[in-house]
């Protein structure tokens, strides 16, 4: 049965649509390749079946969160499907938690099952005690102290293979916000969202096929791969590329030599770290046909290095936790350098004034996006719900501009732009201009008070090797931005560190900067 983005069916279980179907159509295709395993499309529906029987023992009812706190590995994907084939709602969050990270998680989302990987069990022993909705953990890929072996589990159980009733607007998955100012957020997400944004971006934009191969620096736990690597491959009939490991150039460079992926999920951190990396110029990168970026600004140079190394166009677009994924992006053959694209079809999106006014074309303001894999709201969050999701837009913090032919740029989020001598003032021009000086590295660039308590700008930089960090460079590059771009955008100061602070999902934590 074919779908309509526009007119979905009441009865909808994304379980069943994502991976069912295909493994009905191709049961022994590959689905994900694993250190030295390949799992089929019916081997993952059978693992799903059978967790849905281990929750189902285990007392999840409708509506009941299930937390995953895994890496990328094969059990991921049966954890994921059966928490929503069985009518729960799945949260995933990166295994990598300090004790008071979990505790927060756990406690948030009430969930009664977490499954989680080995490295978890002793900071949940821990802090155990604080945690009184947690009835079971199911452990993975190692000892499971008190708690249920995952595996163990699965195999002695009797595949369940029905579906809950879940209907199309019911709730399945919570995305969490990045987090940048205290514990990160939930955005609420509806069945139906994912397969909305899967036919109107995925499937004809990205063009996935059942011959392709897939591989991503993000984890699954992060919407942004979740998509790219996991569900959109999985309705197309494609294979995953799975690793437990950090994703350091090193490791991409083997899996991508043993695997030949075609498609690379990525974020411009990683692209810059790759083609940086001493392994590079031996490094064989001709498989990939579709490179995506997404997760923070793409520069220019960076995208013509990329090019220049592997032929491959990078299709830079924007997405977030609130509209489950990209809305907004560059298409092969259509890629419009410094632009993030165009606004994907069954999508819209507007550049609007702190009043909610559309502002004239060419003008900075805040970026407002509609389309129907929209939130339902923040939990347990009323007054930011009601301030981000204002009828059918949902009302970013992003500031953007858009030219006469529909292309969006981004120019910073609204806590992020300065304004000096009373002009309006884009970190990321700077920042992307500092990039072109051969020293340079990475940039992040910050406002900071001046002696008369007036707004300027500080750029903090992290140089690459053989260059040193003294007032000498310092002035050289404030002279640099001084010759390309207006005088009052050049930093007045400049910091020199080894690398800039990041977030789990590779975001610069620009507010660590300003204190």
């Amino acid at each position: 049965m074919n779908l309509n983005p526009h007119d979905l069916p009441e009865a909808l279980n994304i379980a069943e649509v994502f991976l069912y179907r295909r493994a009905a159509l191709t049961p022994n295709a590959p689905a994900l390749y694993f250190e030295d395993h390949v799992v089929t499309y019916a081997q993952v529906a059978d693992a799903t079946d059978r967790a849905t029987a281990v929750y189902k023992k285990l007392g999840l009812e409708l509506e009941q969160r299930v937390l995953l706190m895994l890496p990328d590995v094969p059990q991921f994907a049966s954890a994921w499907f059966a928490a929503v084939k069985a009518g729960g709602t799945v949260c995933a969050v990166n295994p990598d938690q300090k004790p008071d990270e979990a505790a927060y998680y756990l406690n948030y989302t009430r969930a009664k099952i977490a499954v989680v990987d080995a490295s978890v069990v002793p900071t949940l022993d821990a802090i155990r005690a604080q945690c009184p909705h947690l009835k079971h953990v199911l452990v993975v890929s190692g000892p499971v102290g008190t708690h249920l072996d995952y595996d163990a589990q699965l195999r002695a159980a009797t595949p369940d293979p029905t579906f809950a009733p879940t209907h199309r607007d019911d709730t399945a998955v919570w995305l969490f916000t990045s987090g940048s100012t205290g514990f990160p957020k939930a955005a609420v997400h509806k069945q139906h969202d994912f397969v909305f944004n899967a036919l109107t971006f995925a499937l004809p934009i990205l063009q996935y096929t059942e011959k392709d191969v897939c591989i991503s620096v993000p984890r699954l736990a992060f919407g942004y791969a979740l998509g790219t690597n996991l569900l959109f491959p999985f309705l197309a009939g494609a294979s995953t590329v799975l690793f437990k490991e950090k994703a350091t150039p090193e490791k991409l460079f083997a899996l991508i030599s043993k695997h030949r992926p075609t498609f690379f999920t990525a974020v411009p951190t990683s692209l810059n770290n790759i083609l940086h990396a001493p392994g590079i110029a031996q490094a064989d990168l001709k498989s990939l046909r579709v490179t995506i970026s997404a997760g923070e600004a793409l520069p220019a140079e960076l995208y013509e290095k990329w090019k220049a190394k592997t032929g491959v166009e990078i299709l830079d677009g924007i997405g977030s936790a609130e509209m489950f994924h990209i809305f907004i992006t560059n298409r092969l053959g259509d890629v419009k350098l410094g632009s993030l694209g165009r606004v994907v079809d069954g999508y819209e999106a507007k550049i609007c004034d702190d009043d909610g006014r559309t502002l004239p074309t060419g003008d900075i303001g805040t970026l407002w996006v509609r389309g129907d894999s929209m939130a339902v709201e923040y939990w347990q969050q009323h007054d930011k719900s009601k301030a981000t999701f204002r009828g059918d837009w949902c009302v970013s913090a992003d500031k953007f501009r858009q030219d006469e032919a529909g292309y969006f740029y981004y120019c910073g989020r609204g806590d992020d732009m300065l304004k000096v001598g009373g002009k309006w003032l884009s970190p990321l021009e700077v920042e992307n201009h500092l990039l072109k000086h051969p020293a340079v590295r990475e940039a992040a660039v910050v406002a900071f008070k001046d002696k008369d308590g007036l707004e300027k700008p500080k750029a903090y930089v992290a140089l690459h090797p053989n260059h040193t960090a003294n007032e000498t460079l310092a002035q050289a590059l404030q002279a640099h931005v001084r010759e390309g771009l207006s005088a009052f955008k050049a930093p007045r100061q400049v910091v020199f560190i080894d690398a800039l602070p990041r977030s789990d999902r590779g975001k610069v934590l620009k507010g660590q900067l300003r204190e």
